[in-house]
């Protein structure tokens, strides 16, 4: 098991309860790929560099995980088929 973050951006018009469906989704597919969240962090809105897909604003998220290399792969494939993700990133970190 190795130490990861997935940061997220997501569309800025998405109410409390879709943000909240959208990290139980994420949540959801890290234990899926036997991994598991550890820590949740929430940026709230803020200004992007750039537009992306006209939007010039996003609501930004991080989460903290601990799952196998592979796992990666399926989150990624999820994160694009996910229309409420604007962009996203995993990392490994080097804790642990």
């Amino acid at each position: 098991m190795r130490n990861y973050e997935v940061a997220v951006i997501a569309n800025p018009d998405l109410d409390e309860q879709s943000i909240q469906a959208l990290e139980g989704k994420i949540s959801g597919w890290i234990t899926a790929a036997e991994g598991k969240a550890l820590d949740v962090q929430r940026w709230g809105r803020r200004r992007l560099a750039y537009p992306i897909e006209g939007n010039t604003d996003g609501f930004y998220l991080f989460i903290q995980t601990e799952m196998p290399p592979q796992a990666g792969v399926s989150i990624e494939r999820e994160l694009q088929l996910n229309e409420d993700v604007l962009r996203f990133m995993i990392t490994r970190t080097d804790e642990g």
